[in-house]
């Protein structure tokens, strides 16, 4: 596969392109993601499903600074897709024609089945759930990918946009009549493949322009969109609000950008119809979608479009760009993993605590690598920032603040604070941060050492032949958790 792969997804309300750049096998990362509104739908649902000449020129104008941009980034492959538009649109061939003769690239127009099925790889695979239903409402369509344990057991397309929708019934203020061809629609989804899903993971940009405004409501701590997941009967009221908004000025004071203004109430409107049919409990926003979908079939095509068992995208691609030494991280993480099994009965922390941990090793130097000094507070927010895929947003602050805290104090209360309330409790984070500060001060001279634990009742002694001086004082200054101590022998 291309070193550097440039996708493309032409909807019927956005365009978009992310620029992926690879790091080893199966580790890559975004280095240029941009978005057009070219509303190529615009105008076609009233004229039989026919793109109109101005909307296709903008598409075309967009699609002409893509290619600059992907051509600027060297990028050796481009696959582009289009999906509800053009699919849906007599006169496609038009467009599709004139983009290959005049620009270069060839346009692949899928069908709405793929469409659902490139939304559920994106999700599965980037996502920390194990069973959901992506939802990706766009301007033409909507698609619905059932994923149970890890799996994708179905995917379907209806004809549900906010483009679509706003053209057929909000234009002449006929709310029921849109609301009674959403409820028709949604009885085309298997019942009984949505049995025992509660969870729903949006796609699209509606979804997340929704989400977005939660967040503000919320005073959220975080400013990262992927992952965010909420309650749906926690803000049933808030969609409410936007779908009665009675003009821009009333959208405004929601929190609604200006860009947003022309489809948000329609994607509200839809979205909060099928959290309802659906009984939905907990919504997770994603930031990804089909452009990540496209990328990983092609990516992971002798995979069943599936990463391997244990592997997460972003650690694996934070390794591969930031990392000092490969037996290093390797044995930072090993030995991680014996300190809390050491540890165990005294903190009896849950396994997910260890993995985390484990994690938490390999990736604390990330730090050193943008700037030695004050490492551990670059690690922080880089990660914080970063750590984007396969993780919840508890998991990934809990991360970045053992590794903030990886030194000689324990964090405290006030040191939490800004993000108590996606943290466990504060003897949590101590035992997290010691750990890791002691698998760190052990291994202060990089010799990788072969250590035995053993805890007798709450003493631990660390054993190995003729520990350095150096290691004995960086252990020595560590601030221990309340009932343990620890012995060099």
């Amino acid at each position: 596969m291309a070193k550097i792969t440039t996708i493309i997804d032409i909807g019927s309300n956005s365009m978009r392109m992310v620029v992926l750049k690879k790091t080893s096998r199966f580790g890559f990362h975004l280095i240029n993601e941009s978005k057009c509104k070219v509303k190529i739908s615009e105008g076609s649902y009233q004229n039989g499903g026919n793109l109109q000449p101005i909307p296709m020129q903008r598409a075309y104008d967009a699609l002409k600074s893509f290619l600059n941009i992907s051509t600027a980034l060297k990028s050796r492959k481009i696959l582009c897709v289009a999906t509800s538009a053009l699919r849906d649109a007599p006169n496609k061939a038009e467009f599709v024609l004139r983009i290959k003769n005049e620009l270069g690239l060839n346009i692949k127009v899928i069908d709405g089945s793929k469409e659902a099925y490139y939304g559920g790889v994106a999700a599965l695979n980037l996502l920390h759930s194990d069973n959901f239903v992506t939802v990706d409402i766009g301007g033409g369509s909507t698609e619905f990918a059932i994923v149970k344990n890890k799996k994708i057991v179905d995917f379907v397309s209806l004809d549900i946009g906010t483009v679509r929708l706003k053209e057929l019934f909000f234009d002449n203020d006929d709310l029921i009549g849109a609301k009674e061809y959403i409820l028709q629609e949604l009885k085309k989804v298997s019942s009984e493949n949505m049995q025992e899903i509660s969870t729903v993971v949006g796609i699209g940009g509606s979804i997340r322009a929704i989400s977005k405004l939660f967040m503000q409501d919320m005073s959220y701590p975080l400013d990262v969109l992927h992952g965010f997941d909420y309650k749906y009967k926690d803000h049933k009221s808030y969609f409410e609000d936007i779908i009665s908004a009675k003009n821009e000025g009333d959208l405004k004071k929601l929190g609604v950008k200006r860009d947003r203004f022309d489809t948000i109430k329609e994607g509200a409107f839809i979205f909060d119809a099928i959290l309802d049919y659906f009984s939905i409990e907990n919504v997770v926003t994603s930031g990804v979608g089909v452009r990540e979908g496209v990328y990983l079939c092609d990516l992971l095509r002798n995979q069943n479009d599936k990463f391997p068992s244990n592997f997460n995208l972003s650690v694996r691609t934070f390794i591969d760009r930031f990392e000092l030494d490969s037996k290093l991280t390797a044995y930072l993480g090993n030995n991680a993993s014996k300190i809390f099994q050491a540890l165990k009965p005294l903190h009896n922390l849950d396994n997910k605590y260890g993995s985390l941990l484990v994690v938490a090793s390999k990736l604390y130097s990330v730090g050193v690598t943008l700037n030695f000094y004050k490492y551990s507070e670059n690690s922080f927010d880089f990660i914080l920032n970063g750590l984007n895929y396969g993780f919840s947003h508890s998991d990934k602050v809990l991360i970045a603040h053992m590794i903030k805290y990886s030194k000689n104090s324990l964090p405290v209360g006030d040191d939490l604070k800004e993000f108590k309330e996606l943290l466990p409790d504060t003897w949590i984070v101590q035992w997290l941060s010691f750990m890791l500060s002691l698998n760190v001060a052990l291994n202060s001279d990089y010799s990788k050492r072969k250590y035995e634990y053993l805890l007798d009742k709450n003493e631990l002694t660390i054993s190995d032949n003729d520990i350095p001086y150096l290691i004995r004082e960086n252990v020595d200054k560590l601030e221990v958790p309340i009932g343990l101590r620890l012995v060099i022998s």
